[in-house]
């Protein structure tokens, strides 16, 4: 399966809870953090979420 590479661009703080768990679903929760997921329906939409606190690096 294709792989996706997220990094994390934004804070969390002063964020609804939703979305901080979204960022840890996805393996980030620090500033500037990058992670590598599987390119699944499931994970866009989880990136689709938060898309104003992540960037994709490659995809």
């Amino acid at each position: 399966m294709a792989k996706i590479k997220v990094k994390q661009i934004g804070s969390p703080i002063r964020r609804p809870e939703g979305q901080r768990k979204t960022l840890i679903g996805l393996g980030l929760n620090k500033m500037h953090r990058v992670s590598e997921l599987e390119d699944t329906p499931e994970v866009r939409g989880m990136i689709r979420k938060v898309h104003h606190l992540v960037e994709v690096v490659e995809g």
